[in-house]
């Protein structure tokens, strides 16, 4: 569907442009499969053996009957079509993907049909169509060489039964299972086998396959169905046709039009007339695919889940025995996609010479014809980490890991399902589909077994539509049963009768194909076209619902196309950041992945270049739905709701095709004598004949509608070049598209036309050039969306990026690494390339430790810690972090494995060097990559570790936020100051570590972990140290540091604690700086220390200069020491300052609640850490304080307050407080019961402690503002406070209140670390 208009705009309106019959030549006899041999070359290439003798000679293992002998194009009419030139490899391998096929009367041969799709370098397709029968073979030569190839087969039987050989190559069963070599299921067929399996001369009549193809623009598929029916039943019929076979075809190729647009059309078959319609402007681009077909073989739910697996442009490859279903399931998808369009590799019949298109590590949609019987487990596939698998005969489908749902999925499989109902057809919603996550996911039925469940579903299940020849067979073999009537009721639905397949088999009547009632075939017709059309507007009418606003975040920046497709990959086209806060939070996991593939960039450059260039058709039709939707509906587009819209235009989109239907708007030309030589082509029942060239080749000089189309034509040449010259040069402008738009685009079918090894090559080539671009645009946009700066220039808003666009981002890079590593891929184990590479590596290297005889493997190093004096060092080895992941019980697949490992390097910042390591074992490279693998290209692999190189800029946490119920081993330092206190504590310390997922718990620290390290002048340094382990706390936040004041040696005066978390190596430093103990510094037993992420020092300054500030990282905090304390003097600051200082902490704190929720970070480094909220307010009260010391008693504000509290509380006994309002009075109580439950806690938190805590809870309950006035009024101010505190001036009192009370519109809520023993 997405190339539907191509062939129509340019080329002449005719209905066919080809008319071919493929099959056997007698002239130059049995040819062995060229493709076949390149096969068996490209086989044994991939497994090391030498291709060019595994290539040669004949495959004699195989039964004759059952080999795959070279078919040609015997007669193509006409001879070439200047606007759609002939491929005649192409369609040769297309009409016969498994070449010539031949039988005997003792095997089945019933006609089958086909259709197969070309698709050219600019996008435009091709539609082919062909029906396949058996002719009975009468070359004698050709019967004599068969029977010589049986003689040949026989002996070499006789030869292997004594000698069996096995498989090599883990992957070998994708090649068998795809060879058509005979076997039959069990030992009750034996027999059979052995009588259509074997041919004899003297007894047994030879078949063999011949197809009949018409080729034309457009898909008018039921169309050209019938009329090579028709055609067919000519050719069996005992009777000749009412005209000669070349009038028929000379019609349908020169005097059959294209139906314009909004119109339908009658032509003549044979025996009966043949109705066909197409769409108007304003309606869904034409499809005539059968849906209701793809939705009974998969399921409703099965199907949209592979249609959102082809939105999101993962490797789809459907599966089938049968041709016509893999191209009816594949054109049923993409014809869904509207108005976005497949940009890549589109190949719904992948012929077995195409085998090693599988490789290709692009987003994909092929088909893969299975062999009867083959059971999916034994198919083993190159990458499977981001493949849906779609097994189509048997209803199931393996959907890829981390799969987002499609948004309303629930209420969207309900309207489907209600559409389908009310057609009378069966909703049954099909298997359920099998995600890759489950370890057993493939079903280990025994083929038997499997064989007859298919037989059973095919009896009586209502899900199968149409069966195409099988239901022939079944039929034959339940004659008289009582299934009969059932299996007669199955076929009825695909416009099949009994009774035509009756007077097929007899061949006598030479009746209408699609059964007597001429009414009644075209009455199914039209009820498969009504629900083809309404099945399609609900799935428009989502898109229309989803991105009805889409155009308001269009970013047009260009003046003009020439420089637009000159700057397109610098261009910033899509504000994406802002159309996903403006979207509904259940359909943002789809749609942040949607709004990153190719064909969403696609359908937004149509958008942009439609300002200087004509409409895309498929572009316009939406927009106009768009317009005509705000029409009727009107809201503000910042107002999203997930509420589920139904389609509101089922019944005008069906109309608009019955009437049509019914009302034929053009008939064409009836069929006539044409002037021909007389008895050539004489009539001979069952065989084609041939026709003559002569009349076939040219068409009619005086056709109307060809005339006029030819003089449209003519004119729309000379207004082009007249245009060329004044627009951009043509060529320029396609060379700047084909940049633009990403890889694949050029590759979306592969080349049919020349299949030698160079040209395999050459494509291959093309696909490690296009993956070093997309890992260089990858990278790129990472780190821009990180950065920022570069982000602003480029058209964001701000410099920010989202945990949802990041998660996005960072899982697109695993795909594309899986690609990478899958691509040229010949050995592997499990379904994730690159976990089976990294396990190759790890067996060899512990192989090669185990030889040495050392325990660990080589290539460790030690990364240093800015704190190297405490924390030992930190080995660097891709087995250590391999084992990480192995360990981790939550973990199921290797796919997962795989993408775990990946953002574990990627937050260690290992993820290049981990690679270069792994790739740097060339002899392991070479053993399981062929030698165009992407990995064993030198160049392009250096470029790649580089632009992985340049992710170490930016801090990632997206191992840790990923996988939050892991158990993680935290390491915990306690540095205390030396030179001031004891290195070494009799008391019992305790730690307690929080984060932004939860705490530890309080760890109890035994007492004999000192450690003792040595500085650069080996000076030694003591240490308390201890390793523990508690569920991920994420990005960590504060620690709770304490102990219990036993023993001599009680008081201890720490620096600081750090804690690193073993596995991602992130390193977190605490600042202190403050005594621990009763009667020194405030008396504090515990305090609660504030933590900032701490740098590698493998960073150097430049490094550092370039890196994004971590999003929660807190500044460097100096020691925080009570104003009275020894070395407080030095830290005054003036009033100016300190105002300064309390409006840059609340500012903070609102900022970071105008963040979304995910995205916010510690508050608790806003209130409490340096430059904070709480440190701030210090400063405040710490101005213009007596820090008189009567006795040597050093004072703190928390004295201030106390004394104040107390004055308030004597006040309230005398009636002191009376005259005073009520407000003021509840205020007062407040103040003093909080303060009371600080005091009363039984936590050792000293005074600068518990007036954090007094701040903190005044904050959250929004009283911090009423008690400021209240501590003023005390007398006891005078005493503490001199004449120029802030504290005692009301202007500056009250510029404070008012700051605070900015933060009451936000709801503060505090760490559980903070709050801990208080009781309000």
């Amino acid at each position: 569907m997405s190339g539907t208009s191509a062939g129509s705009a340019a080329a002449p309106c005719r209905f066919a442009h080809y008319f071919v019959i493929c099959g056997i030549d007698t002239e130059t006899g049995l040819e062995p499969d060229e493709l076949a041999a390149l096969h068996r070359w490209l086989e044994a290439d991939r497994q090391g053996r030498d291709p060019d003798t595994a290539s040669a000679g004949e495959n004699f293992e195989q039964s004759p009957l059952k080999r795959t002998f070279k078919s040609k194009v015997l007669a193509r009419y006409p001879e070439n079509v200047e606007w759609n030139p002939f491929d005649q490899d192409a369609v040769n391998m297309l009409c016969m993907p498994k070449g010539l096929s031949f039988r005997t009367q003792a095997d089945q041969r019933e006609p089958q049909f086909h259709s197969f799709i070309i698709t050219k370098e600019d996008g435009s397709r091709t539609y082919g169509f062909v029906h396949t029968f058996y002719e009975e073979v009468t070359s004698p030569q050709i019967c004599s060489a068969m029977q010589t190839l049986y003689q040949m087969h026989n002996a070499e039987q006789t030869n292997a039964a004594s000698s069996s050989s096995s498989s090599s190559s883990s992957m070998d069963s994708l090649a068998s299972s795809l060879d058509d070599g005979y076997s039959p299921t069990s030992s009750s067929s034996s027999s059979l086998s052995r009588a259509a399996g074997s041919y004899d001369s003297s007894r047994d009549t030879l078949y063999v396959s011949k197809a009949l193809c018409l080729i034309t623009p457009m898909p008018f598929m039921h169309a050209c169905r019938r009329f090579l029916a028709q055609m067919h039943s000519a050719v069996i019929a005992a009777t000749a046709p009412p005209l000669p076979l070349e009038s028929y075809v000379y019609n349908i190729l020169y005097e059959v039009p294209l139906p314009a647009l909004g119109r339908s059309l009658k032509f003549h078959g044979i025996y009966e007339p043949i109705v066909c319609q197409r769409p108007g402007p304003g309606e869904l681009p034409l499809a005539d695919f059968p849906l209701a077909e793809a939705f009974s073989l998969l399921g409703v739910e099965n199907l949209v889940q592979v249609f959102t697996c082809t939105l999101l442009e993962m490797q789809i490859l459907l599966y089938s025995q049968d041709y016509q279903r893999l191209m009816t399931v594949a054109e049923g998808i993409t014809t869904l996609l509207f108005p976005f369009q497949w940009q890549h590799v589109y190949v719904p019949i992948l012929p077995a010479s195409l085998l090693h298109f599988l490789d290709a590590p692009v987003p994909y949609l092929m088909g893969l014809q299975s062999k009867e019987g083959t059971d999916r487990s034994k198919l083993e596939l190159p990458q499977e980490a981001n493949l849906c698998f779609v097994d189509i005969d048997n209803h199931s489908i393996e959907l890829p890991e981390d799969f987002p749902q499609f948004p309303n999925k629930t209420e969207f499989i309900q309207e489907l399902t209600e559409v389908l109902l009310s057609f009378g057809f069966s909703a049954n919603t099909g298997a359920p589909p099998r995600t890759r996550s489950s370890p057993g996911s493939t079903s280990s039925t025994p083929g038997r077994e499997r064989k007859s469940a298919t037989l059973r579903q095919l009896e009586d299940d209502g899900r199968n539509g149409n069966l195409a020849g099988e239901e022939l067979v079944v039929l034959e073999l339940l004659q008289g049963n009582a299934t009969l009537e059932r299996l007669q009721a199955l076929t009825k639905r695909t416009g099949v009768t009994v009774a035509r397949v009756e007077a097929l088999r007899a061949g006598v009547k030479g009746q209408p194909t699609d059964g007597g009632n001429q009414t009644g075939g075209e009455e199914e017709e039209l009820r498969k076209a009504k629900l083809n059309v309404q099945l399609r507007e609900v799935f428009a009418s989502r898109f229309t619902t989803m991105f009805a606003d889409y155009e308001s975040f269009v970013i047009q920046s260009a003046p003009d196309l020439e420089s637009w497709l000159t700057n397109r990959e610098q261009m910033h086209n899509f504000d994406k950041a802002s159309f996903l806060s403006d979207q509904p939070e259940p359909y943002l996991p789809f749609l942040s992945h949607f709004i990153e593939t190719q064909m969403f960039a696609t359908f937004i450059d149509n958008k942009i270049m439609s300002q200087w260039e004509e409409k895309e058709p498929m572009l316009h039709v939406f927009d106009t739905r768009i317009d005509k939707a705000r029409l009727y509906n009107i809201r503000a587009p910042s107002l999203r709701s997930s509420c589920y819209q139904r389609c509101s235009i089922l019944k005008e989109s069906a109309q608009a095709i019955e009437q049509r239907l019914m009302k034929i708007d053009h008939t064409a030309i009836h069929p006539h004598l044409l002037d021909m030589k007389i008895g050539q082509g004489k009539y001979e029942q069952g065989f084609f004949p041939k026709l003559q060239t002569e009349v076939l080749n040219t068409g009619p000089s005086n056709n109307k509608w060809c005339h006029k189309a030819t003089t449209a034509q003519r004119r729309k040449d000379r207004h082009r070049q007249q245009t060329e010259h004044l627009t951009l040069d043509n060529d320029l402008k396609e060379k700047y598209m084909q940049e633009a738009r990403s890889l694949g685009k050029n590759l979306r079918q592969p080349k049919l036309s020349d299949l030698s090894p160079a040209v395999i090559a050459q494509t291959n080539w093309k696909f490690v050039e296009g993956l070093l671009k997309e890992c260089r645009m990858k990278t790129k946009r990472m780190l821009v969306e990180k950065m920022g700066r570069e982000a602003v220039e480029l058209g964001h808003g701000e410099a920010s990026i989202t945990g949802l666009e990041e998660n996005t981002l960072i899982a697109s890079l695993c795909d594309l690494l899986e690609r990478i590593w899958s691509h040229g891929l010949q050995v592997k184990q499990g379904k994730s390339a690159l976990w089976s590479h990294l396990l190759h590596y790890q067996a060899r290297e512990e192989m090669l430790a185990q030889q040495a005889d050392s325990p660990a493997p080589r290539f460790l190093e030690r990364r240093k810690s800015d704190s190297s004096i405490a924390m030992p060092s930190l080995r660097v080895s891709l087995i250590q972090d391999m084992r990480h992941i192995q360990s981790m019980s939550e973990i199921k697949t290797d796919v997962g494995r795989a993408r775990a490992w990946i953002r574990l390097s990627l937050e260690k910042k290992l993820l290049s060097q981990h690679l270069k390591q792994l790739l740097s074992r060339q002899a392991l490279t070479k053993k399981l990559y062929k030698r165009y693998a992407f990995l064993r290209c030198e160049e392009e692999k250096e470029q790649f570790l580089f632009h992985l190189l340049s992710l170490n800029a930016v801090d990632y946490f997206c191992f840790t936020s990923v996988f939050t119920t892991i158990m993680i081993p935290y390491r915990v330092v306690i540095i205390p100051i030396k030179k001031l206190s004891n290195a070494m504590t009799t008391s019992n310390p305790w730690v307690c570590v929080s984060g932004e997922l939860g705490d530890s718990g309080i760890m109890q620290i035994p007492k004999n972990v000192l450690e003792m390290t040595f500085d650069s002048a080996f000076r030694p340094h003591t240490h308390i140290s201890a390793i523990f382990k508690c569920q991920n706390l994420g990005k960590l936040t504060t620690v709770q540091l304490g102990h219990d004041n036993a023993g001599l040696l009680a008081k201890w005066l720490v620096d600081c604690v750090m804690v690193r978390n073993e596995i991602t190596g992130h390193t977190y430093r605490f600042p202190c700086g403050r005594w621990l103990g009763k009667g020194v510094d405030d008396g504090s037993l515990e305090r609660v220390l504030i933590g900032e992420l701490v740098l590698p020092s493998g960073e150097d300054d430049s490094a550092r200069a370039c890196r994004t500030p971590p999003l929660q990282r807190s500044p460097s905090q100096g020691r925080r020491i009570s104003i009275t304390s020894l070395t407080g003097r030095d830290t005054k600051l003036n009033s100016a300052q300190i105002q300064e200082g309390i409006g840059e902490a609340v500012n903070n704190i609102i900022k970071h609640f105008h963040k979304p929720e995910k995205e916010r970070g510690s508050l608790t480094v806003l209130l409490c850490g340096e430059n904070s909220l709480v440190a701030a307010l210090e400063q405040f009260f710490h101005h213009g304080f007596k820090s008189a010391r009567l006795f040597q008693k050093t004072v703190f504000v928390w004295d201030f307050v106390e004394k104040a509290v107390a004055y308030m509380e004597s006040a309230d006994q005398v009636g002191d407080l009376q005259e005073t309002t009520e407000a003021m009075k509840m205020t007062c109580q407040s103040l003093c019961h909080y303060f009371n439950a600080i005091n009363s806690t039984s936590r050792n938190i000293g005074k600068d402690g518990k007036f954090q805590l007094l701040v903190c809870l005044g904050a959250r309950d929004r009283l911090l503002p009423q008690w400021l006035p209240l501590l003023v009024e005390c007398p006891v101010i005078l005493q503490m406070y001199e004449d120029t505190a802030m504290l005692r001036d009301p202007s500056t009192l009250n510029t404070l209140i008012s700051v605070l009370e900015t933060l009451h519109d936000f709801s503060i809520t505090l760490e559980a670390s903070l709050v801990k023993g208080i009781n309000l």
